[in-house]
């Protein structure tokens, strides 16, 4: 039992917290998790508890977006408040490649006169902290240079690439190695809690951007035995269905990725336990998402985002749409479930919001503060079309391409033949039934909608390969 004095040092370091109307921030981003990989969104095979009970404390998103189907893209509009399309930065930071179509350019880093949200929340007084994948840039375009006073981790990989990968020796510039053999997402959660107990009497953002569960699929030996012993247990094969010319995932049961999944709710398990211990949980906002859908149609296809179509590097919902949680204690409705649509660009507003700051149109232009959904009993934010560019060629059988979704309509535009493909995502979230030949008012309504946004945000658009067919330009670049 820890000292009387020490307990009470700690609560009324909350206290003064609260008194003082600055809220703490734990900001937890996954990497390629799929909508349906958590329990509360509906899995069976993957376990996860912590995330699961952090649900049921506060709101559920089923209509949570990634500003773009990869993941610098979309870790670029967290932190900007700005679609993809506006900086400039619309595929991932190290690929790239033509086909039928010449791609644009795009920039290979997050620039340094964008004001993050980081910088935003260290300029009122808050102690900043980013663990784990940044992938925004080389170095001089780290997490050090865009407002956060310790990086752990963070640099210009797009994965755990270096040592032993997963596990200590890391091999990462910006993370001393642990032990043999030590777990990186349990020694993210680890140095994610060390922060927040050395920074409880303050105000603080904990941003904890797991490289889990992106590839290479590697886990924990005792957790890949308890689901392949699940995977066994329920006779469970895999089952395949067809996505353009790649196969696709359609059932959760690769005991590799679940041990991944489990340990990463197991890192966020630490985290949440330590707010309970220092007495901080209740003056501390805890959000959660993904940067992108799960992998379903390439690099081992290890899940599936059923009854979602298609996964990341796709435009389909199984590309963007993801699972999202947010925790606001004393305004969240505990277990309660969103239904609005939401994008990544959000969130930048509706931590200003949360913590009291003006608001920084100029900065977050492309992004609204939901706050207004997270207190019950449910209010409204303003109409309005959400959108994506993404004018290049996935590694997942993705295709160039925009969309946009304005209530429960929804469509796609592909760049390479100009065809579009328009749905009702309150009828048909599996997007089945292309209703754009049935429709033409409205898909021409929609495109128009899109095409103008694009000429908005100055949008860099593919160009016809005059080569295309006499040399083999449709391999990815070497990832990092």
């Amino acid at each position: 039992m820890e000292p009387i004095i020490t307990s009470l040092a700690r609560a009324e370091g909350a206290a003064a917290q609260a008194a003082k109307g600055k809220c703490n921030f734990l900001f937890i981003l996954a990497d390629d998790l799929g909508w349906k990989d958590l329990g509360c969104q509906g899995s069976s095979f993957y376990d996860t508890p912590n995330l699961d009970r952090l649900a049921a404390g506060g709101t559920r998103f089923t209509s949570a977006y990634a500003a773009c189907p990869v993941c610098s893209p979309t870790r670029a509009s967290i932190l900007t408040g700005r679609y993809p399309a506006r900086l400039g930065l619309t595929d991932y930071i190290g690929g790239g490649r033509n086909a039928k179509l010449i791609t644009p350019k795009f920039l290979d880093h997050l620039p340094l006169e964008e004001v993050t949200i980081a910088e935003a929340l260290k300029q009122a007084g808050y102690a900043t902290f980013f663990a784990g994948k940044w992938h925004l840039g080389k170095e001089g375009y780290w997490p050090e240079n865009q407002g956060f006073d310790v990086n752990m981790g963070g640099n210009d990989r797009g994965g755990p690439y270096g040592g032993n990968k997963y596990f200590s020796p890391y091999g990462n510039p910006t993370l001393p190695d642990g032990p043999p053999g030590e777990h990186l997402p349990a020694r993210l959660g680890v140095e994610t809690a060390k922060f927040i107990e050395a920074h409880k009497d303050e105000p603080f953002l904990a941003y904890l951007a797991f490289y889990s569960v992106h590839t290479p699929l590697m886990a924990r030996a005792d957790l890949q035995k308890k689901y392949e012993q699940r995977r066994a247990e329920r006779n469970l094969d895999d089952q395949w269905g067809q996505e353009g010319e790649r196969k696709v995932r359609l059932n959760q049961c690769h005991a590799i990725y679940g041990g991944m999944v489990d340990a990463m709710d197991q890192a966020v398990g630490h985290v949440l336990d330590a707010l309970d211990r220092l007495k901080l949980a209740d003056n501390t906002v805890v959000i959660f998402m993904s940067d992108n859908g799960g992998l379903s149609t390439s690099e081992g296809s290890p899940t599936s985002n059923m009854p979602l179509r298609a996964g990341k590097g796709w435009l389909y919902e199984g590309g963007i749409r993801e699972p999202m949680i947010v925790r606001w204690p004393g305004r969240t409705k505990p277990g309660s479930v969103c239904d609005e649509p939401v994008i990544s660009t959000d969130f930048y507003p509706t931590m200003l919001d949360m913590a009291g700051l003006a608001a920084m149109p100029r900065q977050h232009c492309d992004g609204v503060s939901i706050t207004p959904l997270l207190t019950p009993p449910g209010g409204k934010i303003a109409p309005r079309a959400l959108f994506w560019h993404y004018p290049h060629y996935g590694n997942q059988g993705g295709s160039p391409g925009g969309a946009v979704r304005l209530g429960d309509w929804k469509l796609i535009e592909f760049y390479q033949d100009s065809h579009v493909e328009l749905y009702n995502l309150a009828e048909d979230i599996g997007e089945k039934t292309n209703l754009a030949a049935k429709m033409p008012e409205k898909a021409a309504e929609m495109r128009k909608m899109l095409d103008d946004w694009r000429k908005s945000v100055k949008a860099a658009m593919p160009t016809p390969n005059p080569n295309y067919g006499s040399e083999d330009n449709s391999k990815p670049r070497k990832k990092k």
